[in-house]
Protein backbone atom coordinates (compact mmCIF):
# COMPACT_ATOMS: atom_id res chain seq x y z
CA UNK A 1 0.00 0.00 0.00
CA UNK A 2 2.82 2.39 0.87
CA UNK A 3 4.57 1.70 -2.42
CA UNK A 4 1.42 2.18 -4.50
CA UNK A 5 0.56 5.38 -2.63
CA UNK A 6 4.12 6.67 -2.86
CA UNK A 7 4.42 7.33 0.86
CA UNK A 8 6.69 5.95 3.60
CA UNK A 9 5.53 2.85 5.48
CA UNK A 10 5.13 4.95 8.63
CA UNK A 11 2.68 7.27 6.89
CA UNK A 12 0.71 4.43 5.30
CA UNK A 13 0.27 2.64 8.62
CA UNK A 14 -0.52 5.92 10.35
CA UNK A 15 -3.28 6.64 7.83
CA UNK A 16 -5.02 3.29 8.21
CA UNK A 17 -4.57 3.46 11.99
CA UNK A 18 -6.28 6.85 12.01
CA UNK A 19 -9.08 5.35 9.92
CA UNK A 20 -9.72 2.72 12.59
CA UNK A 21 -7.22 -0.13 12.20
CA UNK A 22 -5.80 -1.22 15.55
CA UNK A 23 -4.35 -4.65 14.75
CA UNK A 24 -2.41 -6.52 12.05
CA UNK A 25 -2.45 -10.22 11.33
CA UNK A 26 1.06 -11.65 11.45
CA UNK A 27 0.76 -13.34 8.07
CA UNK A 28 3.66 -13.30 5.66
CA UNK A 29 6.32 -14.13 8.23
CA UNK A 30 6.71 -17.63 6.75
CA UNK A 31 10.31 -18.27 7.87
CA UNK A 32 12.33 -15.21 8.82
CA UNK A 33 15.93 -16.50 8.50
CA UNK A 34 17.51 -15.71 5.14
CA UNK A 35 18.21 -19.16 3.65
CA UNK A 36 14.77 -20.78 4.06
CA UNK A 37 12.98 -17.52 3.25
CA UNK A 38 14.79 -17.16 -0.07
CA UNK A 39 14.07 -20.81 -0.83
CA UNK A 40 10.30 -20.62 -0.36
CA UNK A 41 9.47 -16.92 -0.83
CA UNK A 42 12.18 -15.33 -3.00
CA UNK A 43 9.96 -12.43 -4.07
CA UNK A 44 8.99 -11.38 -0.56
CA UNK A 45 10.75 -8.81 1.56
CA UNK A 46 13.48 -10.11 3.87
CA UNK A 47 12.68 -11.37 7.33
CA UNK A 48 14.44 -8.34 8.77
CA UNK A 49 12.23 -6.03 6.72
CA UNK A 50 9.08 -7.90 7.82
CA UNK A 51 10.09 -7.39 11.43
CA UNK A 52 10.99 -3.75 10.76
CA UNK A 53 7.50 -3.07 9.40
CA UNK A 54 5.94 -4.80 12.41
CA UNK A 55 8.12 -2.72 14.72
CA UNK A 56 6.98 0.47 12.97
CA UNK A 57 3.35 -0.60 13.35
CA UNK A 58 3.81 -1.43 17.03
CA UNK A 59 5.37 1.98 17.60
CA UNK A 60 2.31 3.61 16.06
CA UNK A 61 -0.07 1.67 18.31
CA UNK A 62 -0.99 -1.07 15.83
CA UNK A 63 -0.35 -4.45 17.47
CA UNK A 64 -0.07 -7.74 15.60
CA UNK A 65 0.36 -11.47 15.86
CA UNK A 66 3.44 -13.35 14.67
CA UNK A 67 3.46 -16.59 12.70
CA UNK A 68 5.79 -19.34 11.51
CA UNK A 69 5.41 -21.80 8.65
CA UNK A 70 6.88 -25.22 9.50
CA UNK A 71 7.85 -28.10 7.24
CA UNK A 72 9.40 -26.66 4.06
CA UNK A 73 12.88 -28.05 4.60
CA UNK A 74 14.12 -25.68 7.29
CA UNK A 75 16.49 -26.95 9.96
CA UNK A 76 15.80 -27.01 13.68
CA UNK A 77 18.40 -24.27 14.09
CA UNK A 78 16.51 -22.09 11.58
CA UNK A 79 13.27 -22.67 13.46
CA UNK A 80 14.92 -21.49 16.67
CA UNK A 81 16.44 -18.51 14.86
CA UNK A 82 12.92 -17.56 13.72
CA UNK A 83 11.80 -17.58 17.35
CA UNK A 84 14.82 -15.53 18.41
CA UNK A 85 14.11 -12.86 15.80
CA UNK A 86 10.53 -12.54 17.04
CA UNK A 87 11.57 -12.48 20.68
CA UNK A 88 14.18 -9.78 20.12
CA UNK A 89 11.63 -7.58 18.34
CA UNK A 90 9.10 -8.22 21.10
CA UNK A 91 11.66 -7.12 23.68
CA UNK A 92 11.75 -3.73 21.96
CA UNK A 93 8.07 -3.26 21.13
CA UNK A 94 5.81 -5.55 23.18
CA UNK A 95 3.44 -5.44 20.22
CA UNK A 96 3.05 -9.13 19.35
CA UNK A 97 -0.15 -10.40 20.95
CA UNK A 98 0.38 -14.03 20.01
CA UNK A 99 2.64 -16.50 18.24
CA UNK A 100 1.00 -18.89 15.76
CA UNK A 101 3.05 -21.73 14.22
CA UNK A 102 1.36 -23.69 11.45
CA UNK A 103 2.34 -26.50 9.12
CA UNK A 104 3.08 -26.40 5.41
CA UNK A 105 0.34 -27.91 3.24
CA UNK A 106 1.66 -29.75 0.15
CA UNK A 107 -1.00 -29.46 -2.54
CA UNK A 108 -1.01 -27.04 -5.50
CA UNK A 109 2.47 -25.61 -5.00
CA UNK A 110 5.93 -26.32 -6.36
CA UNK A 111 7.35 -27.91 -3.19
CA UNK A 112 4.93 -30.84 -3.67
CA UNK A 113 5.19 -32.19 -0.16
CA UNK A 114 8.82 -33.20 -0.32
CA UNK A 115 9.32 -32.04 3.25
CA UNK A 116 6.67 -31.76 5.91
CA UNK A 117 6.73 -31.27 9.67
CA UNK A 118 5.38 -34.22 11.61
CA UNK A 119 2.63 -33.71 14.15
CA UNK A 120 5.14 -34.52 16.88
CA UNK A 121 7.45 -31.79 15.59
CA UNK A 122 4.53 -29.38 15.59
CA UNK A 123 3.59 -30.11 19.19
CA UNK A 124 7.24 -29.90 20.19
CA UNK A 125 7.42 -26.45 18.59
CA UNK A 126 4.37 -25.33 20.55
CA UNK A 127 6.10 -26.39 23.77
CA UNK A 128 9.43 -24.78 22.81
CA UNK A 129 7.71 -21.56 21.78
CA UNK A 130 5.90 -21.34 25.12
CA UNK A 131 9.23 -21.55 26.92
CA UNK A 132 11.34 -19.50 24.49
CA UNK A 133 8.87 -16.68 23.83
CA UNK A 134 8.54 -15.72 27.46
CA UNK A 135 7.61 -12.19 26.39
CA UNK A 136 4.67 -13.18 24.13
CA UNK A 137 1.47 -13.65 26.09
CA UNK A 138 -0.37 -16.16 23.89
CA UNK A 139 0.47 -19.23 21.83
CA UNK A 140 -2.11 -20.39 19.30
CA UNK A 141 -2.55 -24.00 18.16
CA UNK A 142 -3.41 -24.33 14.48
CA UNK A 143 -6.18 -26.92 14.31
CA UNK A 144 -6.91 -25.69 10.79
CA UNK A 145 -3.65 -27.15 9.42
CA UNK A 146 -2.94 -29.97 11.89
CA UNK A 147 -6.45 -31.22 12.66
CA UNK A 148 -8.79 -30.86 15.59
CA UNK A 149 -7.23 -33.65 17.68
CA UNK A 150 -3.74 -32.12 17.43
CA UNK A 151 -5.23 -28.72 18.14
CA UNK A 152 -6.73 -30.18 21.28
CA UNK A 153 -3.38 -31.72 22.26
CA UNK A 154 -1.65 -28.38 21.74
CA UNK A 155 -3.54 -27.10 24.79
CA UNK A 156 -1.44 -29.54 26.84
CA UNK A 157 1.82 -28.44 25.19
CA UNK A 158 1.63 -24.72 25.94
CA UNK A 159 -1.05 -23.26 23.68
CA UNK A 160 -3.83 -21.24 25.29
CA UNK A 161 -5.73 -20.42 22.09
CA UNK A 162 -7.27 -22.46 19.26
CA UNK A 163 -7.92 -19.58 16.92
CA UNK A 164 -11.33 -18.95 15.47
CA UNK A 165 -14.15 -20.50 13.48
CA UNK A 166 -13.80 -18.82 10.09
CA UNK A 167 -16.70 -18.01 7.83
CA UNK A 168 -14.40 -18.45 4.83
CA UNK A 169 -10.83 -19.68 4.36
CA UNK A 170 -9.24 -20.21 0.94
CA UNK A 171 -5.47 -20.16 1.49
CA UNK A 172 -4.45 -23.31 3.36
CA UNK A 173 -7.59 -25.09 2.15
CA UNK A 174 -6.44 -24.68 -1.45
CA UNK A 175 -3.14 -26.28 -0.41
CA UNK A 176 -4.83 -29.33 1.07
CA UNK A 177 -6.03 -28.46 4.58
CA UNK A 178 -9.61 -29.68 4.72
CA UNK A 179 -10.29 -29.48 8.45
CA UNK A 180 -13.64 -27.94 9.37
CA UNK A 181 -15.45 -27.33 12.62
CA UNK A 182 -18.01 -25.12 14.34
CA UNK A 183 -18.08 -23.31 17.64
CA UNK A 184 -20.00 -26.04 19.50
CA UNK A 185 -17.40 -28.62 18.50
CA UNK A 186 -14.49 -26.33 19.40
CA UNK A 187 -16.07 -25.62 22.80
CA UNK A 188 -16.39 -29.39 23.29
CA UNK A 189 -12.76 -30.01 22.25
CA UNK A 190 -11.48 -27.40 24.69
CA UNK A 191 -13.62 -28.70 27.54
CA UNK A 192 -12.55 -32.32 26.93
CA UNK A 193 -8.94 -31.14 27.09
CA UNK A 194 -9.64 -30.09 30.67
CA UNK A 195 -9.75 -26.37 29.89
CA UNK A 196 -12.52 -23.81 30.28
CA UNK A 197 -13.65 -22.57 26.84
CA UNK A 198 -13.93 -18.82 26.35
CA UNK A 199 -14.76 -16.58 23.43
CA UNK A 200 -12.25 -13.74 23.08
CA UNK A 201 -11.81 -10.53 21.18
CA UNK A 202 -8.87 -9.85 18.85
CA UNK A 203 -7.17 -8.15 21.79
CA UNK A 204 -7.73 -11.21 24.00
CA UNK A 205 -10.39 -9.85 26.32
CA UNK A 206 -12.84 -12.56 27.35
CA UNK A 207 -16.25 -11.89 25.85
CA UNK A 208 -18.01 -15.06 27.00
CA UNK A 209 -16.69 -17.74 29.37
CA UNK A 210 -18.37 -21.12 28.84
CA UNK A 211 -17.86 -22.43 32.36
CA UNK A 212 -21.23 -24.19 32.55
CA UNK A 213 -22.10 -26.71 29.78
CA UNK A 214 -25.77 -26.10 30.47
CA UNK A 215 -25.36 -22.57 29.16
CA UNK A 216 -23.48 -23.50 25.98
CA UNK A 217 -24.72 -21.79 22.81
CA UNK A 218 -26.98 -23.62 20.41
CA UNK A 219 -26.66 -22.72 16.75
CA UNK A 220 -28.53 -25.13 14.50
CA UNK A 221 -27.55 -23.20 11.36
CA UNK A 222 -23.96 -24.47 11.56
CA UNK A 223 -23.24 -28.17 11.03
CA UNK A 224 -19.78 -29.69 11.34
CA UNK A 225 -18.54 -31.68 8.37
CA UNK A 226 -17.00 -34.24 10.72
CA UNK A 227 -20.28 -35.58 12.07
CA UNK A 228 -23.91 -35.68 10.91
CA UNK A 229 -26.37 -33.03 11.98
CA UNK A 230 -28.76 -34.05 14.70
CA UNK A 231 -32.33 -34.75 13.74
CA UNK A 232 -34.97 -32.27 14.76
CA UNK A 233 -36.30 -34.69 17.39
CA UNK A 234 -32.87 -34.92 19.04
CA UNK A 235 -32.27 -31.20 19.21
CA UNK A 236 -32.12 -29.74 22.72
CA UNK A 237 -34.89 -27.40 23.69
CA UNK A 238 -34.30 -23.98 25.10
CA UNK A 239 -35.39 -23.36 28.66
Amino acid sequence: MARISGVPVEEAIGRIHAAGLDSFAGAGAELLPERPRKAIAPLKESGERWLEIMEIAHGLGVESTSTMLMGTGETNAERIEHLRMIRDTQDRTGGFRAFIPYTYQPENNHLKGRTQATLFEYLRMIAIARLFLDNVAHIQGSWLTTGKEVGQLSLHYGADDLGSIMLEENVVSSAGAKHRSNRLEIIDLIRKAGRVPAQRSTTYEHLVVHDDPANDPVDERVASTSRPSRSRAARPTRS
